[in-house]
């Protein structure tokens, strides 16, 4: 196992102070964290230059509303599937298709929810399953989504590297198939994870209108003409919405 990063640790010590504590003043911390003061001094202003902490006009620091932020996130990402449940049942009632959902994690895409469809022929995924950010509609959904300085950051230092027979592996076609698929509120993709199946994805929001899930349904390519694929990207849209007014979305 790695050694721990000595500034992280230091930093950790500090913010769970405030654990115990709703706000204390820089002699304080240096005296409950046992930090050397100048030390001290220097990861209390990092945190609070981050937003980790905020400083009052009495010079007593409290916890950041950046905290409050990704506990949302956090409580939407464990809520999320749970919600978006029955929206998934009656889509795929209605569609006769597979219905998945995604969330971001890092440089990849984790299934986190599906209902099946009682086709013979059938795309199978397993919740937990894993795929990159650039392939496949319900997680290039999320890509395309996602702040633009850190979505060209991602795609610069990404490997595009083949998943099925037609993944996108050109980093200029990306950058455009990104901006199409934010400006139209819909991704699709064909033979990008699974070969001869589509995939149709829409993205859900939460409440600050952040990306916080793809949905998406797919299948056999056989069963998606051109007519049934227009008529699909309504009804994958029209149920991401729905998801994402229940979350607070307007």
């Amino acid at each position: 196992m790695q050694s721990k990063n000595k500034t992280v640790v230091k930093s950790m010590t500090i913010l769970n102070l405030f654990r115990i504590h709703s706000a204390l003043t820089l002699n304080e911390i240096v005296q409950m964290s046992n930090l050397p003061k100048t030390s001290a001094h220097r990861m209390v202003g990092s945190l609070t230059e981050m937003g980790f902490l905020t400083k009052d006009f009495e010079g007593n620091y409290s916890l950041g509303l950046l905290f409050l932020e990704y506990g949302q996130l956090v409580s939407e990402r464990l809520d999320l599937p749970k919600i978006a449940k029955p929206y998934m049942e009656a889509l795929r009632d209605d569609v006769n298709e597979a219905v998945n959902l995604t969330i971001r994690d890092g440089n990849e895409a984790l299934y986190v929810e599906k209902v099946d469809t009682d086709h013979p022929v059938r795309l199978f995924t397993k919740v937990g399953r894993r795929s990159p950010l650039y392939s496949g509609a319900c997680s290039r959904i999320l890509l395309a989504h996602i702040d633009e300085k850190e979505q060209e950051s991602y795609i610069r230092t990404i490997d595009l590297k083949p998943v099925g027979l037609k993944t996108i592996t050109d980093k200029e076609v990306l950058r455009n198939v990104l901006k199409q698929s934010r400006t139209d509120g819909v991704a699709i993709s064909y033979s990008e994870l699974e070969n001869n199946t589509v995939s149709i994805a829409a993205p859900i929001f939460n409440i600050s209108g952040q990306v916080i899930g793809g949905l998406s349904v797919a299948g056999p390519e056989s069963r998606f003409p051109e007519t049934r694929v227009a008529e699909m990207i309504e009804k994958v849209k029209q149920t991401a919405n729905q998801i994402s007014c229940k979350l607070g979305f307007n």
